[in-house]
């Protein structure tokens, strides 16, 4: 969150990267002291973590080498390298033991190697499809998040445009937790996912039913799904997947209707990273307003709607 208001604002986070990082050395240190513990090696034959005992969210437990955790270390690291290499070429003091330049290049070093230590993502076939698996292992499934997308969302490794985009659609489409789990009920994030994976038709579906009227007295009391009531979690993703399906960015790649149905008129103001805003209006079927702030942006627009 912190570096994602950095790449929207602009906003300096130098102050926070050692934090950041810290929470990276948790996961790097932890799991290394506890390998050692259980043997005389702290790294895989691999020379890779061996995340265990660890967790997909609150459903895939006693897991070893989870992809949600896995999925998170790699974006955060990622985004950290690149965060401290903007403040090395800008040469900007950062608080540490020692300030200055040469401690952005040993926060690099440390980075660059965390980075080559980060397992790969597991993966498992259903009827031939290959798809992400939640983890490597795992003794019990506790619950029903379905932390095999959560590569796809929140940490943006599998989408629209980008590579593997069919492994991640097996996962939606055959992994049978999965297709179990599936609902707009509560915090679930089917509807976000199927934004994120170009599903126009199911992004609408499970958008709409978490949007619709509660049924009470106040339309937005949502719940009580999972917990209670008001339940905003059904509101907060809702507008998340909503946003998705109108605009989605991929570092300064800005896709516009990457899972919206062509057919439903449409007029949204939005911002994107870099400090920028898009504002759009599709009508029958066709865009007869597109603004975008900056206005150097709009090279990095890239219209996702047939004929268009």
């Amino acid at each position: 969150m912190i570096m994602e208001e950095e790449q929207y604002t602009g906003k300096n986070i130098s102050d926070r990267l050692p934090f950041i990082e810290s929470c990276l050395r948790f996961f790097d240190e932890h799991y290394q002291y506890l390998a050692k513990k259980r043997g005389i090696k702290s790294l895989d034959e691999d020379s890779t973590l061996v995340l265990y005992p660890g967790s997909g969210a609150e459903t895939y437990k006693m897991a070893y080498n989870s992809t949600s955790t896995i999925a998170a270390l790699y974006t955060v690291t990622a985004r950290l390298l690149v965060a401290n290499l903007n403040l090395f070429r800008k040469e900007v003091k950062v608080p540490s033991d020692t300030t200055g330049r040469f401690a952005v290049i040993r926060r690099h070093e440390y980075l660059s190697g965390l980075m080559d230590r980060i397992p790969i993502i597991s993966e498992r076939s259903f009827s031939g499809h290959t798809t992400i698996a939640p983890a490597k292992t795992w003794e019990r499934v506790h619950n029903t998040e379905s932390t095999q997308l959560y590569p796809v969302f929140p940490w943006g490794l599998f989408g629209v445009g980008k590579k593997d985009l069919d492994i991640a659609l097996n996962t939606w489409n055959y992994d049978t937790n999965v297709v179990k789990f599936r609902s707009h009920v509560g915090w679930k994030q089917d509807n976000i996912w199927a934004a994120r994976l170009g599903l126009k038709d199911e992004a609408w579906r499970l958008t709409s039913l978490k949007l619709q009227n509660s049924g009470r007295r106040f339309p937005a009391f949502w719940g009580p799904g999972f917990d209670w009531v008001p339940d905003h979690n059904w509101g907060g993703s809702g507008m998340i997947g909503l946003q998705e399906m109108l605009l989605q960015t991929d570092d300064k790649r800005i896709l516009l209707f990457p899972a919206w149905p062509k057919e439903i008129d449409v007029h949204f103001k939005l911002h994107a990273p870099y400090n920028t805003t898009v504002e759009a209006e599709l009508k029958d079927g066709k865009i007869v307003e597109l603004k975008v702030l900056p206005v150097d942006r709009a090279k990095d627009v890239e219209v996702m709607l047939p004929g268009n």
